[in-house]
């Protein structure tokens, strides 16, 4: 019998094809997708994971068989299909496990205009409907009415017009698509493929759509993933590097030596832009960005707003606020002119053209945004969650200065440093990231604090 609840998550559906998410399921989920949002019509786009075709055909079935027609987008990134959900106002079915091994494929859900479905905002009532459905053993199906639409294009000029490159110095990049889907839109965007050539001169890493991922895993939030794109923007004298992650999503950049940007210092540069055209609005940062990004934010004449880790809390404070621009540590970051939504691909235009018009280096631009010195997130394996942290509150308490429980446990000491330890949803993991104004309080600090979070790990033989 399958369980919903064990792969439909927090934000979205994500599990192994095809002993969790199958055709089935997927065709249930379609089904409990139009009657959760009312929809008549409904656009779907996949990755180029294998499963993708199988999965959204199944799920448009589902759909019809629901009364709704289908707009195919067929071949998509992610924020492809958050912009066609915005063009068009309609809900959306995007079909990716993003980041995740090849055995895994998920759906990611919107609302008409791209507006985030979550587990507060129908996600968890399209899991019971569609729990309902399978174990009744009958899930609906049709033949549905399908619209084949290329996006591709229109999303190309829609971002080329939102950042305009055109004037900007010669450039070099280096791009990692990670086998993703970077490799269908890079050329489209930052390339002369489908629109007219800009100032920049393209190194392609890995842009041969594979969802096997052959060469390394499509996340670039774990170093090791990183390694190519460092070496080779190193070898070609490049002046930038941008990776991918396997639905596009997300962004991440290193210099022209090859070190990693922080996604902090992104979200403070993409900040000052945005301000500079929307003089004294609303910026979203969630708890674990650097306490550099709040302060840039204020030192330009902006609103700082500190919200919860995850997309539908940042679109959802975006939407109540009029917030034009909300960043993440995970380097999600999430347009007004884009519905809200997050997109990798605009991120990099504007890293693009802040580089780009001017004569420094990356390394320079982003120094005056890198202003502490961070662990990055470090997970620990734990039996008990609630226990650790109430460990921790203690174990630090003469020393607090303030704390917040926001999302998790935020402690700001008297030295300067802070962190923040949250517990996973989905697995018994405690989450731990710390910053301080020198390396060696950092790394003094995190190992104080993994002390006490595995103190009960250390009994048991294991530390994750």
């Amino acid at each position: 019998m399958v369980n919903l609840a064990a792969f439909v998550k927090a934000y979205d559906v994500r599990g192994t094809y095809p002993d969790q998410l199958d055709e089935n399921v997927a065709r249930a989920l379609g089904v409990a997708f139009v009657e959760v949002t009312g929809a008549s019509r409904i656009v779907t786009a996949h990755d180029m994971r294998e499963s993708g075709p199988a999965l959204a055909g199944a799920f448009a079935r589902g759909a019809g068989a629901a009364g709704a027609t289908v707009v195919d987008a067929g071949l998509a990134s992610t924020d492809m299909l958050y912009y066609a959900a915005g063009i068009l106002d309609l809900p959306g079915a995007m079909f990716t496990a993003s980041h995740n091994p090849a055995k895994y494929n998920g759906i990611k859900l919107c609302r008409a205009g791209a507006v985030a479905i979550g587990q507060d905002t129908g996600l968890t009532e399209i899991r019971i409907r569609a729990q309902e459905l399978l174990d009744s053993g009958s899930v609906p199906d049709a033949e549905p009415e399908i619209e084949k639409r290329d996006m591709l294009g229109d999303y190309a000029r829609y971002l080329r017009s939102l950042v305009d490159l055109t004037g900007i110095r010669p450039l070099k990049v280096v791009v990692d698509a990670g086998n993703g889907m970077g490799g269908y839109t890079v050329p489209a965007v930052l390339g002369a493929e489908l629109l007219d050539a800009l100032p920049l001169e393209i190194v392609p890493l890995y842009f041969e759509l594979d969802g096997s991922f052959p060469n390394h895993e499509a996340n670039p939030l774990e170093p090791a993933n990183l390694v190519d794109l460092q070496k080779k923007v190193v070898e070609v004298g490049a002046d930038i590097g941008l990776a991918f992650d396997g639905d596009a999503d997300r962004c991440f950049v290193v210099d022209a030596a090859g070190n990693p940007v922080s996604p902090s210092a992104i979200t403070g540069l993409i900040a000052v832009r945005e301000l500079a055209k929307s003089p004294g609005s609303t910026v979203i940062h969630n708890v674990i960005t650097s306490r550099a990004v709040p302060e840039i934010i204020a030192e330009h004449g902006g609103v700082a707003l500190r919200t919860r880790v995850g997309h539908s809390f940042i679109k959802g404070e975006m939407a109540r606020t009029g917030a034009i621009f909300g960043g993440e540590h995970s380097a999600h970051y999430y347009f007004a002119d884009f519905w809200r939504a997050d997109t990798g691909m605009l991120a990099a235009l504007h890293v693009l053209a802040a580089l780009g018009e001017q004569g420094r280096t990356l390394a320079q631009i982003s120094a005056q945004y890198e202003r502490y010195v961070a662990s990055g997130e470090i997970n620990s394996t734990v039996d008990d969650q609630t226990e650790r942290i109430a460990a921790i509150r203690e174990a630090f308490a003469s020393r607090t200065q303030s704390i917040d429980e926001l999302d998790g446990l935020t402690v700001d000491l008297s030295d300067g440093s802070w962190f923040n330890v949250r517990a996973s949803n989905t697995e018994p993991l405690l989450r731990l990231n710390v910053e301080s104004p020198t390396a060696g309080q950092m790394a003094a600090l995190r190992d104080e604090a993994l002390a006490v979070i595995r103190a009960q790990e250390s009994k048991n033989g294991g530390v994750a």
